[in-house]
């Protein structure tokens, strides 16, 4: 048993749910989308969507017709998944600072959109009083838009956290505040002087998603690694994103530290295929030295071999306990094949005692 495992959260609260993987790990485009904005531009979208004028109404915009209106609200769903993924990132600090005024504000503009998701997220900030103050009544009214919006858990949950009326946040019961032309000539008074102005970097080219999978996969074939694994440790780490980078100052796909990227001889971290390469060879050699034990090697990941070493288990760190559940979720396998030439195995494995499950991890050994 590892040590002060935690109880698994439910599923809705987990990043992503394992189906969810499963059919963007095939189409991979949903899964490498880029940080929408947020606030005021997420908010805008909702303004400018179609209303659905009727399809023989003079003048009318070919736009809004019936046959149009199921892409419009195609494309409102997807925005709304764009925006509550981005809010899980900055309210699980995956890969960026954790930032829940951001989370907050990121889901409040999916609400707009009536994503049960977003309301269902924000109203367990509200219910837990996670980076918000606590107050069951507007947790208790998200829960209950959520169900109304077919959510069988906001259902649920609306009757296990009672509040006193129906009561919104400030960012759904406000009003929106839309720009004007004569907002846009009114007089601010001339305009400063900035001694250091800021200098902006050309963005680089949009990763090439197809090509990225089509790497994967080949380069997992390589090192003998199953290709789901892969892409979920890419989830968990960087979101696909090849240009993340941490607060520990962990870079790319796989999130690679400094030292890491010494040790499996990666000369440029930010090199998508370079990253990869190091990524793998990392995770290779610590199924390996954890003779195929799944769980070890994600906490070994994470918080390095040497902890899982030194608590001969999953370290107790709330870090690596909630990233093992998160890859866990996709990638339930609790064994998979190792090479065991890499490595020699970890000392205190020998001590264990060998279970079924562990004599069902096949070596290779040609």
């Amino acid at each position: 048993m590892y040590p002060r495992r935690r109880k698994a959260s439910p599923s809705f609260f987990r990043p992503i749910a394992a189906r969810a993987f499963a059919v963007g790990w095939v189409a991979f485009g949903t899964l490498g989308a880029t940080l929408p904005a947020f606030g005021a531009d997420a908010v805008g979208f909702t303004e400018a969507a179609p209303t659905g004028a009727p399809a023989d109404a003079p003048g009318g915009n070919p736009e809004t017709t019936p046959a149009a209106a199921p892409a419009a609200d195609q494309a409102i769903a997807e925005r709304a998944r764009e925006l509550v993924e981005s809010g899980i990132r900055y309210e699980h600090a995956e890969g960026m600072t954790r930032d829940y005024a951001k989370a907050q504000a990121l889901y409040c503009a999916a609400a707009r959109l009536d994503s049960p998701d977003a309301l269902l997220r924000m109203g367990w900030m509200y219910a837990n009083g996670r980076g918000l103050p606590r107050d069951d009544s507007i947790a208790n009214t998200l829960f209950r838009r959520a169900a109304a919006a077919g959510s069988e858990m906001g259902a649920r949950l609306a009757q296990l956290i009672h509040g006193d009326g129906e009561k919104l946040p400030d960012c759904l019961r406000a009003p929106v505040q839309v720009a004007t032309d004569a907002d846009a000539r009114a007089d601010a008074g001339p305009t400063p002087v900035i001694d250091q102005p800021a200098e902006f970097r050309a963005a680089p080219a949009s990763i090439d998603r197809r090509k990225l999978v089509q790497t994967v996969v080949a380069m997992a074939r390589e090192f003998r690694l199953d290709p789901r694994l892969v892409f979920a440790v890419m989830r968990a780490e960087s979101n696909f994103d090849p240009l993340a980078r941490s607060p520990k100052n962990a870079q790319g796909l796989m999130q690679l530290i400094p030292e890491t990227a010494e040790r499996f001889a990666v000369r440029d971290v930010l090199d998508p295929v370079e990253n990869l390469r190091g990524g793998m060879s990392y995770l290779r050699w610590l199924l390996s030295y954890f003779r195929g034990d799944v769980v070890l090697a994600l906490a070994g990941y994470n918080a390095g071999e040497g902890a899982v070493d030194r608590y001969r288990g999953v370290p107790p760190y709330g870090e690596t306990l909630a990233y093992v559940q998160r890859i866990r979720a996709l990638y339930p396998r609790d064994s998979h094949p190792y090479d065991a030439r890499v490595v020699g195995p970890s000392p205190w494995m020998q001590e264990r005692p060998k279970t079924a499950l562990a004599g069902d991890r096949p070596s290779f050994t040609k």
